[in-house]
């Protein structure tokens, strides 16, 4: 016993003077591979009878079903190895019927833009255990179960066809007039797509015996053309020898939008009518939803100003429409609510920024208010919806300060309670009947957190840990991360994060980049693990840090989770309050003993891009060198409904779009500039690079750029991303670091 005591003596005498192992460094190529993703759950679904869920199994193979309360499986709804049917590799979605009986399964999907897509479904019952095509025409958008499950409405080729589940699946045309380019129906046109987040214009009434959508008539909207080329990863063979033209509808700031129209089909009459909808000629229908009455169909539409949302009531039969809501907001509705929208059998819950904080806002569906839940303390970041059995309102906030996320309930009674206090951003998905969610939690310094609770905030159980993420990060010789803010010489406070090396000396001189984003509405600086440029927990800071930098991010004017007054005052003149506070923050940084102040860059992508070129260019020369990746660089070259939504057209407001941009300032760029587009980006154009590379050599500037073929808004694909951000570190190490600084 003694002589063990002793060897554990000397053991620990030792360990005290062992040389610890060296930490691993990062690698780039790791990083963009996706080494230091978390482990997620996709595509999780909420089950109609409110204690199950189900999600996508890991290998793409199976569609399994979880209990709520447990977190454990109860079933596995489809199994691609023993379904009977066509022999399928893998589920790339799934859409489960209101009866639970059949599911449609994705598969081939083809990204067309940002959110839509072309894939080939087929219908699954669980019943029989038998796969078959929902279609053999050709692969299909956005197919939508009836909601008694019997019929599926689905779009190809811009028009909408309907299978009849009972009659053997008999396929039939709604629409005939769709044609590329000319005419869409039931799914939105680029612009709408992209700007009001969706992919679907087109419901069922609620006893299935109408189809409702919105045609677009893209006829007199101009042409945006992308020259392709053969290129990799991949290949367009077509394009071997002589490039080609991608042509589509691109409304740019004050030009013809499409024309919307509401239409109806009587399925059983075969009947197409037009609903009377009093909306402007050059109006937006943002949303359709069906109600619980199969007379009446909500159609969301805003003015061109976005400022006033109309709700109606529309009725697919008689055709007349009945306005139930109005709110006029100043400045512009947030494209965000149409996330947070929720229609109960009774009620509407919408969120509106009329008090100047974002609040909740519960309706009857004939238009009277019921209920606020409003603070002038705190913005509603997210509505998760109504319990019609209890009258609890669900949703996200920030009720601790912007850079926090909690899950909030609001009772009948009025009383507010937080259910998720832990520090952190919070998310959630609940049953359909709200008694349970799933949270998400995060903060700066821990991996995403699967949990489950019940509606008071109780966890049941832990789903996913990402401890093995953690562990294998721990390996690794990582920065520290932490928030800040101070207040700029014009007085506004602002929030920031930054991370700093391993081993960081206070005594030395760092080099600084900063990295930001700046859009109205959009934060970067949040308490969680999704900061940074490439996300996961700063992931690609931390290598910057390895390099020798200090990385640094703050959200200026017009950024979100701080109220309305704060987001829209940029409004009209976007890019010129946004520029002044990044130039405050390099200000602020050359304060601080440890920073080199002769040697801070700035950097983003899109809006960021351009918030770093105004940056560079705001006239007080603070920027040694930045990189400015897809960034718009006139207003006037980008899309009518984001634009506008800030700027009005350029025929109210010529100053802001001709003072307040990048190519106007190319004279006063000070510092060395990298720029880098994909040459089929059909978010922000190449346009906007190409038109500022000329205004540079005008103005006798010099810069560096770099182009990547065939590359849309993301610019990945292959070795693009890990390219793309080696460039960058290239850039940074000839620009910012000493001479005597050793270039690992």
């Amino acid at each position: 016993m003694k002589r063990n005591i002793v060897i554990r003596i000397l053991a620990a005498i030792l360990a005290c003077f062992a040389v610890p192992a060296a930490a691993e460094q990062l690698s780039l190529k790791d990083i963009t591979n996706g080494m230091f993703r978390t482990e997620t759950m996709p595509s999780v679904t909420a089950l109609a009878d409110g204690e199950s869920y189900a999600y996508i199994s890991d290998d793409g193979q199976q569609v399994v079903k979880c209990s709520f309360k447990t977190g454990n499986q109860t079933a596995t709804m489809i199994d691609l190895n023993t379904a009977r049917g066509p022999k399928l590799e893998k589920i790339d979605g799934f859409i489960v019927s209101p009866d639970g009986t059949r599911m449609l399964i994705q598969t081939e999907t083809k990204y067309i833009y940002r959110r839509s897509f072309t894939a080939v479904y087929y219908i699954y019952s669980l019943r029989n255990n038998t796969l078959v095509p929902l279609s053999q025409g050709g692969p299909q958008q956005t197919p939508l179960f009836s909601p008694d499950g019997q019929q599926i409405a689905f779009v190809r080729d811009n028009n909408i066809w309907l299978v009849k589940l009972l009659y053997d699946n008999a396929e039939s045309q709604v629409t005939k007039d769709g044609e590329k380019n000319k005419v869409i129906n039931g799914i939105p046109d680029w612009v709408c797509e992209e700007e009001f987040s969706t992919n679907r214009s087109m419901v069922f009434s609620a006893d299935g015996r109408q189809i409702v959508w919105v045609r677009y008539d893209e006829t007199d909207v101009k042409e945006y053309s992308m020259q392709l080329f053969r290129g990799t990863n991949p290949s367009r063979d077509e394009y071997a020898q002589y490039p080609g033209l991608y042509s589509y509808k691109y409304p740019v700031p004050g030009t013809q939008n499409a024309r919307v129209k509401v239409m109806s089909y009587d399925i059983k009459s075969h009947r197409t009518r037009e609903m009377q909808l009093p909306i402007d000629a050059d109006g937006y229908v943002a949303r359709l939803v069906m109600t619980s009455d199969s007379s009446r169909v909500a159609v969301f539409t805003l003015n061109r100003h976005q400022d006033l949302l109309r709700i109606y009531m529309a009725n697919p039969l008689s055709t007349l429409c009945q306005m139930v809501v109005a709110d006029r907001v100043k400045h512009y509705i947030k494209e965000e609510t149409f996330h947070s929208l929720h229609l109960t059998d009774r009620h509407m819950l919408l969120t509106s920024e009329r008090s100047g904080m974002n609040g909740l806002y519960l309706y009857t569906l004939t238009g009277q208010l019921v209920r606020q839940v409003v603070s002038r303390k705190y913005v509603v970041c997210h509505a998760y919806g109504y319990d019609e059995a209890t009258g609890d309102i669900y949703f996200s906030a920030n009720p601790t300060g912007p850079t926090e996320r909690q899950i909030m309930v609001s009772h009948k009674n009025g009383k507010t309670e937080v259910l998720t206090p832990k520090p952190g951003y919070w998310s959630a998905i609940f049953s359909s009947n709200y008694r349970y969610f799933i949270g998400q939690w995060s903060d700066i310094s821990h991996p995403t957190v699967y949990t489950l609770h019940d509606n008071k905030g109780h966890e049941l159980a832990r789903l996913i840990d990402n401890q093995k993420l953690s562990d294998k990060l721990a390996t690794y010789q990582m920065g520290t991360k932490e928030l800040f803010s101070f207040t700029t010489s014009e007085g506004v406070q602002l929030n920031g994060w930054m991370v700093k090396p391993a081993g960081f000396d206070p005594q030395r001189h760092y080099p600084v980049i900063m990295y930001q984003y700046g859009g109205p509405g959009n934060q970067q600086v949040l308490n969680s693990w999704g900061i940074g440029m490439s996300g996961q927990g700063a992931i690609l800071e931390q290598w910057l840090c390895q390099q020798g930098y200090v990385c640094v991010c703050v959200d200026g004017r017009g950024t979100g989770g701080r109220g309305a007054t704060f987001e829209k005052c940029t409004y009209l003149r976007l890019g010129e309050k946004e520029a002044r506070d990044q130039v405050e923050t390099a200000l602020w940084l050359r304060r601080q003993p440890w920073v080199d102040g002769e040697r801070i860059g700035i950097w983003g992508w899109s809006y960021g891009g351009w918030n770093t070129l105004m940056s560079m260019s705001e006239g007080r020369q603070v920027f040694r060198c930045g990189v400015a990746i897809a960034p718009p660089t006139c207003w006037r070259y980008y899309d009518t409904v984001y634009t506008e939504r800030y700027m009005r057209t350029p025929q109210e407001n010529a100053a802001g779009y001709d003072e307040v941009n990048p190519i106007a300032r190319a004279g006063q760029l000070h510092g060395t500039l990298l720029l880098c587009h994909g040459l089929a980006d059909d978010n922000v154009h190449y346009q906007n690079t190409a038109e500022y590379v000329e205004a540079l050599v005008q103005a006798d500037k010099d810069f560096t750029q770099l182009v990547y073929t065939n590359r849309n808004h993301s610019i990945y694909g292959g070795n693009t991303r890990n390219h793309l951000f080696r460039q960058c570190l290239l850039f940074f190490n000839r620009e910012l670091k000493p001479a005597t600084t050793d270039e690992r």
